[in-house]
Parts: structure tokens; sequence; C-alpha cells
């Protein structure tokens, strides 16, 4: 159960730090730089908690660079999934190239 737990518990740590990195662009116009300072700390505190929670009980079963590659990876993939469908940037082929180096790299950290 932990080897599922701990993954699905970065990922969705990284979900949640990607749309403080960048969901508040969105109402760059409508919201004060201390509005949207305040929304992404709502954000960052429990992403926070997820993740530290996620590395301590993953421990032992996963290593450090393991789980860090856990995390790094949702965290690249969930930037690019706001900046294309919060912020509405297009994927470009280097974005697509990127991604192809990267799952490489991951099955061998992994």
């Amino acid at each position: 159960m932990r080897a599922f737990l701990v993954p699905f518990l970065l990922v969705l740590s990284s979900s949640m730090m990607a749309t403080a990195w960048l969901g508040h662009l969105k109402f760059k116009d409508s919201w004060s730089f201390w509005t949207a300072l305040a929304a992404s700390w709502l954000l960052v505190l429990p992403e926070y908690l997820l993740n530290v929670g996620a590395t301590r009980a993953g421990h032992g079963l996963y290593t450090g660079a393991q789980m860090a590659t856990i995390h790094l990876t949702g965290g690249v993939v969930f930037v690019v999934l706001v900046s294309r469908y919060i912020l509405d940037e297009p994927i470009g082929s280097q974005q697509l190239l990127g991604f192809a180096l990267l799952a490489i790299s991951i099955v061998l950290i992994m």
C-alpha cells in the first residue's frame, strides 16, 4: 500500500506546487501582489505537509533520489498542464522532446 501511496502523495504535492507557482498569473491583472501571494501560500502550506509526510513514509522503501525524481517529474508535468490549460500557453515541440528525454532519465533513476 505504501508503495502506491507515497508516489500518489508526491504527485499530488507537485500538482499543488505547480498551481501555486503559476496559477495566480491567470489573475495577474485583477489580483494584487499580496492577494496572489496569499493565495499561493494557501496552496503551498498543505503541499509542504504532503511532501514531508510522503518522503518520511517513503524513506527506506524508496531512495531520496527516487522520491525527488517522482516529485520533480510531477512538478514538470503539472507546470506544463497549468501553463497549457490555465494560462492558455501552447505546448511546443521542444517541450515534447524534453518530455521524451525526461522519460528516459526517469527510467534510469528509478
